[in-house]
């Protein structure tokens, strides 16, 4: 399952990273996201559920759709 597809309020942990992209997965990477980090979907926006707010680690990220499906997580 991808970040994208997580329901709201559900903790999962990340698995890893699909991105056809290489920069894409960077910038994950430099944002704080990496491999066995908790991740949890808190708000989706109104049109298209984009973009969606997650909470890392604690910290707060704003991630359009298509960022949020490069991210690969297990729900806990």
């Amino acid at each position: 399952m991808t970040l994208r597809d997580l329901p709201k309020n559900t903790p999962a942990r990340i698995q890893g990273f699909e991105a056809g992209d290489s920069e894409l997965e960077t910038r994950l990477r430099e944002i704080g996201f990496a491999e066995g980090d908790q991740v949890e979907a808190l708000h989706f926006g109104l049109f298209g559920r984009n973009p969606m707010s997650v909470r890392l680690n604690g910290a707060l990220i704003a991630l359009r759709k298509s960022e949020a499906g490069a991210v690969i997580v297990e729900a806990l």
